[in-house]
């Protein structure tokens, strides 16, 4: 879900651009900028360069050779939206949300989200490339729809995922019943009579919901935005492979309002991409489990989310948004290595 402060958000971002930045960014021209601002990045990594993919008019485009100082590219990954989606999604223009990317047989695959805020009438679309930096892609159609009044779920922030019998499959979800798990075909479309399951979702403790789990979580996580949003504050799925298991990462609460953001990160894992997710306690990710991984310290961030999570040059790294202090809310770049407990559990190293 998305919140109506988009204008609000952006007139943040703008305040706090470099002059240069600024400038460049009206003749149309890249610039170069150690403090990237994006909102929900994914990363990609080819010869040699870093890619980052995040919302934006088209999507957002940024690259690097060391992930310190970043090329701002003002060309989006698509200048032109497909008809289709407009006619899928009533009202949607062309602020695309929430990409995902991965590499699978010889191509790059992008995965992106057209919706409207409030609403769960929303498309994931698909696109391709065999080379990223030729910048050109294949528009691919759309991989699931959501329809008001007749899913229980919304097709926005996707995440692929390849099991370990190199079967792809895709989670999404905001909000409605939670987060959606479905598999893929070769053309990385849903397979045939493959229906959607839900793997997470977000209780409030007064929710009707959340009293059915309760033998299963005698003590699920309060929610402090369900007055506004009901009992389901859960989105912005990404499973990551390590070790045996797969990870499942999922933000709690809301974000895109700034500094008012109360966005956070949440983790479980299952030894089957299908699940269940249990969190530490062995809690179902299904009935409000999940361990919290990462929120806003009130230094540097007020809030952080969306994440994704990587393999790349011998290490494993986190990224994610968090809405900067500093720069009064606005949505900036955060990169983390990830470590290991002894009993398999990710943590942030400083």
């Amino acid at each position: 879900m998305r919140t109506s402060v988009i204008s609000v958000m952006l007139f943040a971002l703008s305040a706090t651009i470099p002059a240069q930045a600024q400038q460049h960014q009206r003749r149309g021209l890249p610039f170069i900028t150690d403090t990237p601002m994006v909102h929900d990045p994914v990363m990609a990594y080819e010869d040699s360069t870093y890619h980052i993919f995040a919302t934006g008019m088209g999507i957002q485009h940024m690259t690097s050779v060391d992930r310190k100082n970043w090329t701002v590219h003002t060309e989006p990954v698509m200048s032109v939206i497909p008809k289709w989606t407009h006619d899928s999604v009533p009202g949607f223009t062309h602020h695309v949300w929430a990409p995902d990317i991965i590499q699978w047989h010889g191509r790059w695959w992008m995965a992106y989200s057209c919706s409207t805020f409030g609403k769960n009438g929303s498309t994931i679309g698909l696109l391709s490339t065999r080379k990223l930096a030729s910048g050109i892609w294949d528009d691919e159609g759309s991989i699931v729809t959501s329809r008001e009044k007749r899913d229980n779920w919304n097709a926005i922030d996707p995440n692929f995922v390849i099991d370990d019998k190199d079967q792809p499959w895709i989670v999404w979800g905001s909000f409605w019943d939670g987060i959606q798990l479905a598999r893929l075909d070769t053309t990385m479309h849903i397979a045939k009579g493959c229906k959607p399951q839900t793997i997470a979702r977000r209780f409030n403790l007064d929710s009707k919901a959340s009293k059915n789990a309760l033998p299963i979580n005698p003590n699920p996580p309060k929610n402090p935005t369900s007055d506004f949003a009901g009992p389901n504050a859960i989105e912005a799925p990404f499973i990551f492979k390590h070790n045996g298991y797969y990870y499942l990462f999922v933000s709690w609460d809301y974000c895109c309002q700034g500094s008012k953001s109360n966005y956070r990160v949440a983790v479980g894992r299952s030894k089957k991409v299908e699940g269940p997710y249990l969190d530490s306690k062995g809690i179902d990710m299904r009935y409000g489990g999940g361990d919290l991984f990462i929120e806003g310290d009130k230094k540097s961030f007020e809030a952080a989310g969306h994440c994704a999570a990587y393999h790349i040059d011998d290490q494993d790294i986190f990224i994610c948004h968090g809405y900067s202090i500093a720069h009064k809310g606005a949505s900036i770049l955060i990169q983390r290595p990830i470590s290991w407990t002894a009993d398999g559990w990710p943590k942030l190293a400083n």
